[in-house]
């Protein structure tokens, strides 16, 4: 029996039947087994660091920061970041993820430490160099070990949940910020500095766990019974070994199809109001007046609201098992709220300010993870994925560099430049998910065209 045979009897969810071996009968219970791997891969990988409230907390006036240099700072993070996201899923590929991952998460978290404790704008650069070198394989990483886990309709709550660290990287770090900046002086160190420190000690305690916790492929997952994993494998139609090697004439191959550049400026457009949100909410909020304890605090509920928008989202897209829809949905509030901020300034409208901001997170954040889902869960095997997922996440993260010049306090308090150009990306957003997905449109009957031809039903299909 086939996937889609096994799909049009109502989806009973105790299975029967064998996959790799046709005279093995499982018995598999699919809901026990999803929560199952809900358990077991999804939490080890929820981790969050941010730099943005250090910013508001005395960290440029201590090394004397002028100018563009806490900007700098910020940018330094993305040229390791970038340029070793394909790399490190090679890597991954080869070591396994629970090595690989958990290896990248403690060198980032004992990293993060050490920038509690530099002297200079020279040693800020340094940690944040070597903190990007860290992270380039974690992200990638991770998204690429969920898509193997589950099919296209599962996914999208799974991505948003891995995806939703960003938004609690903005949300909770404003409040943990507004909580440490009472330890000011504490042992002899600014709140700032504490801010590293006790983020970077979580972390490596995340990575030391990481080692035990964080699994492998199905193939190679140790956890699962036999009848479990040959289930899943054929579930997914992940039964391609992950040591498959990626050549050369892969890698060509994958940059002369138009979709995958079309799918990198959807992520990288969409990242640098993302970004600009995270770096520059508490410097927005502060420039209306309040004191840096309300700062924090007035930084939480744009992220609040995007987390609330990205769930709803995930579970409508999953079910409906359509993704484009509800990401033009979130342009369309992040246009609005830009085009908000732009026009409406002043202490006087500071609630409709605000409301703006909060569209412009619900627009940003609340769509990031359904624009990486859509193009992972459309790509097939290792080695799709594993360039395609370092692909997408390390040319967007260009959008990184972007934003960290946008919100520059010469432009303070109304920043035009900014907001003008979040909204140029928002409009490259909408052009380039349109394009991609009128490629996805054509290739999706092409191969419906083809399942009719020759009878062969087994491939899922592509999602829109």
């Amino acid at each position: 029996m086939d996937v889609e045979e096994y799909n049009s009897m109502g989806r009973d969810r105790v299975s029967s039947y064998s996959i790799l071996d046709p005279a093995l009968p499982p018995h598999v219970d699919e809901t026990k087994l999803l929560r199952k791997i809900d358990v077991r891969v999804l939490p080890i990988l929820f981790a969050v660091v941010n730099i943005s409230n250090a910013l508001t907390l005395g960290l440029p006036a201590e090394l004397g920061l002028e100018g563009e240099q806490p900007n700098i700072a910020l940018t330094i993070f993305f040229v390791p970041y970038i340029l070793f996201e394909i790399p490190s899923n090679v890597l991954m590929k080869k070591l396994g993820p629970r090595v690989w991952l958990s290896g990248c998460i403690l060198c980032f978290g004992i990293i993060m430490i050490g920038q509690g404790f530099v002297k200079s704008y020279g040693g800020l650069l340094a940690t944040r160099f070597f903190l990007g070198l860290s992270e380039a394989g974690i992200f990638p990483g991770s998204f690429y070990l969920i898509s193997f886990w589950y099919k296209k309709e599962e996914a999208q709550k799974r991505f948003t949940f891995y995806w939703s660290t960003t938004i609690f990287a903005g949300a909770f770090g404003g409040l943990l910020a507004s909580a440490i900046a009472n330890m000011n002086g504490i042992r002899g160190l600014r709140n700032w500095r504490w801010i590293f420190i006790l983020e970077g000690i979580a972390t490596v305690l995340v990575g030391l766990a990481s080692f035990l916790c964080i699994t492998d492929f199905p193939r190679e997952a140790k956890w699962l019974s036999r009848e479990e994993r040959e289930f899943l494998l054929k579930k997914t139609g992940a039964n391609e070994s992950h040591t498959t090697p990626v050549t050369t004439k892969d890698a060509l191959a994958f940059f002369m199809k138009l979709e995958h550049w079309f799918a990198a400026v959807m992520y990288f457009s969409i990242l640098v109001p993302s970004y600009s949100i995270v770096y520059f909410l508490p410097t927005i909020v502060q420039a209306l007046g309040y004191s840096t304890v309300q700062t924090q605090l007035h930084s939480v509920p744009p992220f609040a609201a995007a987390l609330g928008f990205a769930v709803v989202v995930a579970y409508m897209s999953d079910k409906s098992r359509m993704r484009s829809p509800f990401i033009f949905l979130g342009l369309a509030l992040l246009i609005a709220g830009l085009a908000i901020m732009i026009s409406i300034h002043g202490a006087a409208h500071f609630s409709v300010e605000y409301a703006g901001l909060c569209l412009v997170a619900m627009g940003s954040f609340g769509i990031g993870g359904n624009i990486i889902c859509w193009y992972m869960m459309n790509l097939r095997g290792h080695v799709e994925r594993s360039i395609g997922s370092a692909w997408m996440i390390g040319f967007g993260n260009i959008g990184g560099i972007v934003a960290t010049f946008l919100f520059v306090k010469k432009d303070a308090p109304y920043y035009h430049s900014g907001y003008s150009v979040c909204l140029a990306m928002a409009a490259l957003c909408v052009v380039s998910c349109a394009g991609y997905g009128l490629l996805i449109w054509r290739e999706r009957n092409r191969i419906t065209k083809n399942k009719k031809e020759t009878g062969d039903l087994a491939k899922e299909p592509l999602y829109l």
